[in-house]
This record gives structure tokens, C-alpha cells and sequence, in this order.
């Protein structure tokens, strides 16, 4: 049985995983560690600490497995375009380059963001759509992108921007607001649980440029929401059908573009239990599980397998 290493640096995670021809998986991550109160880390500090955590999650992958794998595949910059770059993917390019020299075995290199998208099929059972055209959705504290994914000889999946957020990405809102009612950073899955306690009438109006997204007016309606007095929760829920609804009319813009193709929501913010419920019948879409929704280094060993035809 083959098995394919992938490698993972992003900016709150460090993570690996090896990923098998009988199509299971067994992967470890790390989250870096951000003080009490604080709102993200500072490149620099990211990087320190990958070089720190690597080492470790790779040891511990491997003791359960520990045979040379076919391939390794490692992430080298957030998305698939040019300029995009972030120090902290220097960490597991240059581990891995380490290692494929090492082992002997080639080394593909991918985007973060192309790593969530397979990973999300993955967790559906739908890789065959690594050789179809879809909308994907990329929705976390870096990213609040909606892409058009094609097939690619090159990088085995091509992602074309079609809209995005005009000024800050869904899971910077959801931390700065987290943190704002006394929440741990990344504040996500703390939001969400006290969102869903909330079971009064929310009434959002998000507003479009063409089919962009504007965020930054939401944590403004937060921090008045709780000047105000109202209630944690209240504001929480305010907060996450926000989102919601802004990805439902980007969404909708787009298909209303493109036409009726496949959608796939992916990243830390989509394993919202509430926005899961709000679009996943609506639009017959599809989701990641919760635990291949946040940054994981199991679609990026999986690009490796789909490289040397191993899909």
C-alpha cells in the first residue's frame, strides 16, 4: 500500500498527515499558541513556532506508520496565485525539501487554500470531482474567497477567484467579536456553541459590490450591539447569520452567473453548525466535516497522490 505525506504550515496550525491508496488517512496538528486577549500572532512568531511544533507532529505521525512514503506534498503559499505568499510556509517547504531529499521521493508543492478544497471532497467522498468544475467557497480568519475550480494537469485542481470580502475576512470578524465578549483566540467553535443558544428572531442586512462581500461593518454593529447591553449570545447569533447571509448572496450571485454547478464550502468558518443549516439545503452544497474544515495537511497529501495518479 502506498502512502503520501502531506505537510502543512498555516498561520495558526501546524500539521501533517499521510494519506493511503486505500483511500483512509491518519493525520496530527498542532495549534500555535496565542496569548490570553490577543487577536492573532505576528508572522515572525508563527514561524518560531512551526520550526518548534514540526518536528514533534511528524515524530508522532509516523510512529503508527513509518515506511517511506511514495511522495510528499507540503503547502507553499495560501492560494494559487501570483504574489500570494506568508513566511510561515517556508517552515514545511523547507522540512519537506529536507525530507524528499533525504527519502529520495519527489516533493509537489501546492496552495493552502487548494489543500482545504481536496480535503473538503475528500470528507464528503467526492474526489472524483477533482476532475470536474465547481464553486468553492473559502471561508476562514485568511480567506473569504469564492472560487471556480477546474481541472489542471499542472497543480491537479486550477482556483480562479470569481468574489471575495472588500476588507476583512469572516473568521478575522468572528475572533475580533469572540474575543470582544471574553473568548479564546481562534474563537470560532466558542461563538458558534453560544450563537445556538439564541433562539429569538435575527434580522441582518448585508450589503454587496457586485458579488463581493464587505465585513469590516460588522464588527462596528457588534461592538454598538454590546455598548448597548444586549446580550452575549444575541450578538453572537448576530454574528454568524451575518456571515451567512453574506455568503448566501454571493452565492446566488454567482450561480445566478455561472449557472447551476456544484458548490463546496470549505474552511474553519464553514463548520459553523448554524451556517451549515442555513445553506446546506438551500443549495444542495457541499461541506467539509468539522474536522477537515479547519487548516489540516490531509488535502495537501492527497494533491501528492492525485500528482503521481494514485486517485
Amino acid at each position: 500500500m502506498n502512502s503520501y505525506l502531506g505537510i502543512d504550515t498555516s498561520n495558526y496550525t501546524t500539521s501533517a498527515a499521510l494519506y493511503f491508496s486505500d483511500n483512509s488517512f491518519i493525520h496530527n496538528k498542532k495549534l500555535l499558541s496565542v496569548k490570553n486577549g490577543n487577536i492573532g500572532l505576528r508572522q515572525s512568531e508563527a514561524v518560531f513556532q512551526h520550526i518548534n511544533q514540526l518536528p514533534g507532529v511528524i515524530k508522532e505521525l509516523t510512529e503508527s506508520y513509518n515506511k517511506t512514503p511514495k511522495a510528499i506534498g507540503a503547502s507553499k503559499s495560501p492560494r494559487d496565485i501570483e504574489g500570494s505568499y506568508m513566511p510561515c510556509f517556508t517552515v514545511g517547504i523547507s522540512v519537506s525539501q529536507v525530507l524528499s531529499s533525504l527519502l529520495n521521493v519527489p516533493l509537489y508543492q501546492f496552495s493552502h487554500q487548494a489543500g482545504h478544497i481536496v480535503s473538503a471532497l475528500y470528507s464528503a467522498n467526492k474526489l472524483y470531482m477533482l476532475r470536474e468544475t465547481f464553486l468553492a467557497f473559502h471561508v476562514s480568519g485568511g480567506t473569504t474567497e469564492a472560487i471556480m475550480v477546474t481541472p489542471s494537469d499542472l497543480n491537479v485542481i486550477n482556483c480562479s477567484v470569481l468574489a471575495s470580502t472588500l476588507d476583512l475576512n469572516a473568521g478575522q470578524v468572528i475572533d475580533r467579536v469572540g474575543v470582544m465578549l471574553g473568548m479564546k483566540f481562534p474563537s470560532g467553535i466558542y461563538l458558534d456553541t453560544l450563537a445556538c443558544t439564541y433562539k429569538g428572531n435575527i434580522k441582518v442586512k448585508p450589503t454587496l459590490k457586485g458579488a463581493n462581500c464587505c465585513l469590516s461593518g460588522l464588527e462596528n454593529l457588534c461592538v454598538n450591539m454590546k455598548r448597548n447591553g444586549e446580550e452575549n449570545n444575541k450578538i453572537a447569533r448576530f454574528c454568524i447569520e451575518y456571515i451567512s447571509k453574506s455568503i448566501d448572496m454571493m452565492c446566488q450571485k454567482l450561480l445566478n452567473k455561472h449557472g447551476d454547478i456544484p458548490i463546496l464550502f470549505t474552511g474553519g468558518v464553514m463548520s459553523s453548525t448554524i451556517i451549515r443549516e442555513n445553506l446546506s439545503e438551500k443549495y444542495n452544497a457541499i461541506f467539509a466535516t468539522p474536522q477537515l474544515s479547519s487548516d489540516n495537511a490531509v488535502g495537501i497529501a492527497i494533491l501528492a497522490a492525485a500528482k503521481v495518479g494514485d486517485i
